[in-house]
């Protein structure tokens, strides 16, 4: 800026010589040498206007190109995040990746316990499948138990571990006579009284 403003003063000063120049001239006697002269001054004063506007132009330029910078700048300035905006943002950002990963967590225990519910019902299936199986059984041995009573009229007490024993009933199953033997009598023994019984 300020080399410009040194040349508008050259130019204003050179435009005032020329003017006392060509008043010189004027005052002068010879014609043809003033002719030159006013010629001259002239084409001066020409290239002095032409250079003038050229930096005119030239300093639009630049201003302009100031102005775009300045507006740029506060552009700039106006899209940029403060530290305060930033640290929010970060501690935004922590709170979420803490909350999901609470939340992987949380999933991870959820499908814990849903693969322990699995095992707990497949359990609960094989449970049931065998408390299935041994009514199964316990219907086959009643019926098994009725037919040998019904055929033998015997019918043997499970309650007493220790000794064999049981009651001889009749048709109505109404028990009629007490039996006991000792478990150290030999089987064919046992299988004898059996068949005295029957």
């Amino acid at each position: 800026m300020a080399a410009d403003a040194g040349r508008r003063l050259d130019v204003a000063n050179l435009l005032s010589f020329g003017d006392d120049v060509v008043g010189v001239l004027l005052d002068s006697k010879d014609g043809e040498s003033l002719a030159q002269a006013y010629d001259g001054a002239r084409m001066l004063r020409s290239a002095c206007h032409s250079e003038s506007g050229d930096l005119k132009l030239q300093v639009k330029e630049y201003q302009d190109k100031i102005n775009s910078c300045k507006e740029k700048l506060d552009k700039a300035k106006s899209e940029a995040v403060t530290d305060e905006e930033l640290r929010a943002l970060r501690n935004e950002m922590k709170g979420k990746l803490q909350s999901e990963q609470q939340l992987r967590q949380d999933l991870r225990a959820v499908s814990d316990e849903l693969d322990n519910l699995d095992l707990q019902r497949a359990s609960t299936e094989e449970r049931k499948n065998a408390v299935k199986k041994k009514e199964k059984g316990m219907l086959k041995a009643q019926s098994m138990l009725s037919m040998c009573v019904s055929v033998t009229n015997i019918m043997p007490n499970f309650e007493d571990q220790d000794k064999i024993s049981g009651y001889t009933v009749d048709k109505n199953m109404e028990k009629l006579e007490k039996f006991e033997f000792e478990k150290t009598m030999s089987p064919v023994e046992i299988c004898d009284k059996f068949w005295k019984m029957i």
